[in-house]
This record gives structure tokens, sequence and C-alpha cells, in this order.
């Protein structure tokens, strides 16, 4: 059975979208309709017209597509596919954290649960966090949660002084400092470009910090120089495409593995042949309870107006 064929075929039958993150597997990327970050991924999720959503993706970004989509059916290719900087913020602790500081606005990066959304005034990308940010009034103090890399990332290039919750994502704090710079070290040509997910101490050695898709668009505009990438080296399949010339190596791991770079064991759960089962069998599906979805939606829709 050729399977690209065959989703190709039931995405048809089935009224279907195939909406993937740049962290899925090459063949996942080839096959989507859309290939985006969470900012693009979400206003995709709200515009599309489609009866069934597949989302190639981790279960919060499956879950958001559901909140904007209540009527639609969201499969997600395996509900194992979670994310650690979600889980790094249980909605319980993360609740009494906000009621310990009232008058707070709360801001919560996309990579966090429904009902984490529910509990928050406003979500954010690492597309538009600045943004986000800088249209909240000065005077009002802020909530950030759940990652404090990125959370510390938007103090220095705001000013504002944000109580931040204490989560972070394993893939971009599994960057070695060290091989970085020896690694730069070997390659002085390359300019090193990187994810605001990532450590302070790695964000200090890059030319530029953006999310994913800023990246692949600051390698565009500089396609005729060479580049070390510290974010997941999923993204590199959709980079080198847009910019096949370009010379470019992932950031390396603290922890040897077979590819010396960091990856997100989440993402790669979902492969060609659960993204097929899935569509063939409509199933898994992403459900969110209604009283926690309308609750998360306000925020999510607050975010998307702003960022039109």
């Amino acid at each position: 059975m050729n399977l690209k064929e065959e989703i190709y075929k039931l995405k048809k039958e089935k009224n279907a979208v195939i909406l993937a993150h740049y962290y899925q597997e090459d063949a996942i990327q080839e096959i989507a309709d859309y290939v985006g970050d969470s900012l693009g991924l979400s206003q995709k999720a709200a515009e599309t017209d489609a009866s069934i959503i597949v989302f190639a993706g981790v279960h919060f970004m499956a879950e958001t597509a559901k909140i904007l989509n209540p009527t639609k059916k969201v499969l997600l290719p395996d509900l194992n596919a979670g994310c650690s900087l979600a889980e790094s913020c249980p909605p319980d602790e993360f609740e009494k954290f906000i009621k310990a500081h009232p008058d707070h606005t709360v801001v919560t990066y996309v990579n966090c649960s429904a009902e984490v959304k529910a509990l928050t005034d406003i979500v954010c990308t690492s597309s538009n966090a600045l943004k986000i940010i800088e249209s909240i009034p000065e005077e009002t103090p802020i909530i950030f949660a759940p990652d404090r890399n990125l959370g510390k990332y938007i103090i220095k290039e705001t000013g504002r002084d944000m109580l931040l919750w204490d989560g972070s994502c394993v893939v971009h704090e599994a960057f070695s400092i060290e091989k970085l710079l020896e690694l730069h070290k070997q390659y002085p040509d390359h300019k090193i470009i990187a994810h605001p997910e990532s450590e302070e101490h790695i964000l200090k050695t890059a030319t530029y910090i953006g999310s994913t898709s800023g990246m692949i668009n600051y390698v565009k505009e500089h396609a005729n120089e060479k580049f070390i990438v510290a974010t997941e080296a999923g993204i590199l399949y959709k980079m080198q495409q847009e910019v096949p010339n370009t010379e470019l190596i992932p950031a390396p791991a603290k922890e040897d593995n077979t590819c010396a770079c960091s990856e997100c064991a989440y993402m790669k759960v979902n492969t060609l042949q659960k993204l097929y089962d899935c569509l063939a069998n409509e199933a898994p599906y992403v459900e969110v309870p209604e009283d926690i979805r309308k609750r998360a939606l306000v925020p999510i829709e607050r975010m998307l107006e702003l960022s039109k």
C-alpha cells in the first residue's frame, strides 16, 4: 500500500485537512496541507472549512484546534504526543499561583493545556509574544507562564517586570553551550540562530532569536549565509527546502544521540502510518469539555485578533 496515495484519497473522501508542525518527521511535512508554527497553525485551524482536522503535532495543538472548531472532528495520530512544557504547568497548581497573585493579567504561552488556557486572560506564541505583552498597559502587573526562558527573553526585550511560572521545554534546554561554542569554533562563518525557549546562555550566542517561522524567514532573507540552528532539528527539513543552497547545522545537544542534535520525542511519536490509521478510523480524536472550551476560547481569540 502506498501510504501517501491512500492518505490523499481519504483526505478527499472525508473533506479532511492535515495541519503539521515544523517539528514533525519529513514524510508528514511532505503530505500536509499546511506546515507551520503554533501561531500559523492556530490561524489555519480557525479558518478551515474542512469537516475533519488531522493535527500532526502534539496534544495542546490539537486541543487548540478543537477549541476553535467545536463542531469539527479533530484527530491526533497518537494521543501520547504530549509536551514537556505543557506538563510543567499543572492546572490546579497554576490556579493556586494565580489566586496568590491577584490583580495580575495572566498571559500564557500556547504550549499549555486547555485547562490552563481557561485560566488565562490572553494567549501568545513565540511569534507574537512581544506584541501581546506590549499591548498590555505598562502599569498592569503580568503573570507569564509556563516557559521561564521565553519569559526572561520577553522581560529583556520589553523591560516589563513579569512574574514567571517556573516551566521549561526539555528540547530547548538540551543544547550544550560547550558543544555549541566548540562547533562555532569549527565553523566560525556560520551564524547562530535560536528559539527564545532556549536558555539565556544559548541566546547570548545568537545573531538572531525568533520563533520557528521567524527563523525560517530570517534564513530566507540571508540565503547567502551559513547557519547553526538552535531549535528542534525537525525545522531543518522545511528550512533547507526554502534555502537549498544554504549550509545548515543543527545545534548540538548535551547528551549524545543518533543525530547529536535536539529532537522532541513527543513530536516524533507521530508517523505516516499512524496518520493514515487515524484518518481511516477517525480516531483517536481530541475532546475538550464545553465549559473549559468556552473559557479557553476567549484568550485564544484575543491573541488571534491582535495577530491580524
